[in-house]
């Protein structure tokens, strides 16, 4: 090596084998990276309701008393419920939080996931030495971290934290449904389907809707409704003229991506920007 040769030291490189769900994690583990947190959130897409995020860390070895642990997505309300109760007794660690529909209003769903991410790693108990998530990468954590494609089907702590979110956020939902009946939260959730957006247009938007997303601000546009709180307007919803007799505030970026899949708001997919137009 000569004189002027920086020497970097690495880890060896881990050899992942057996269990695809398991084997990053456990491979993170043997070489002293653990304790090992997966994150994930419910209710991106959704149009009403919170936004539930969550992290969990996992005993190591513990696959065989969680054996139907997937991508809470795949697995019916029952056999989620299961899991849940199972992950919550077996889990060495795990942390939920929930972001009520004002503050994804306030600040645009793709910034509220990522400070939601923040904190659910920050409620853990003890500092993770390395974190997982799903999908992409969350700057300001308090360990090193990762984003796995398909997170919550490739490793098993992402796929607790995914059960935890999903099974939190259902049951909020479910309790909307009784102060909310007409508009069906216990049957979609909040997500936009032709049900929901039939109550939407008989209706209007409760206060439980998010705001910041174009059909609910056009159906309560239609209805001579003004936003109950100041809201991040995607783009999208600017174009459509859902901002009618609103006074916006902060003009979008030029440059702003446009996410129309159900409902999202207009930072939806962009990493930690804030944009959209403020309106009050």
């Amino acid at each position: 090596m000569g004189a002027n040769s920086v020497s970097v030291l690495r880890p060896p490189r881990a050899v992942i084998r057996g269990d695809t769900a398991w084997a990053l994690q456990s491979a993170l583990d043997r070489r002293g990276l653990g304790p090992v947190a997966g994150v994930d959130e419910a209710g991106r897409g959704a149009c009403a309701g919170p936004l539930v995020v969550a992290a969990c860390v996992l005993r190591p070895g513990d696959s065989s008393r969680l054996s139907e642990l997937t991508d809470s997505k795949l697995l019916t309300p029952l056999a989620r419920d299961r899991v849940y109760e199972q992950i919550v007794r077996r889990a060495l660690d795990y942390s939920v939080v929930v972001i009520p529909p004002a503050e994804v209003d306030a600040h645009g769903i793709h910034v509220t996931n990522i400070e939601g991410m923040r904190r659910a790693v920050a409620g853990l108990s003890s500092r993770p030495g390395y974190v997982l998530i799903d999908g992409f990468r969350v700057p300001g954590l308090p360990a090193p971290s990762v984003p796995v494609l398909k997170g919550d089907r490739a490793v098993a702590c992402v796929a607790a934290a995914s059960v935890l979110a999903k099974v939190t956020r259902d049951r909020i939902m479910a309790g909307l449904h009784d102060e909310y009946p007409v508009y069906g939260f216990d049957v979609h959730k909040g997500y936009t389907t032709a049900e929901h957006g039939a109550a939407l247009t008989e209706h209007g938007p409760c206060e439980a809707h998010r705001w910041s997303y174009t059909n609910v601000a056009s159906a309560g546009t239609a209805h001579g409704m003004r936003p109950p709180r100041r809201v991040l307007l995607s783009v999208a919803a600017l174009q459509a003229g859902a901002v009618a007799g609103t006074h916006a505030v902060a003009a979008a970026g030029a440059d702003m991506a446009v996410v129309s899949e159900n409902g999202a708001s207009a930072d939806d997919g962009l990493q930690g920007a804030r944009g959209g137009a403020r309106v009050s």
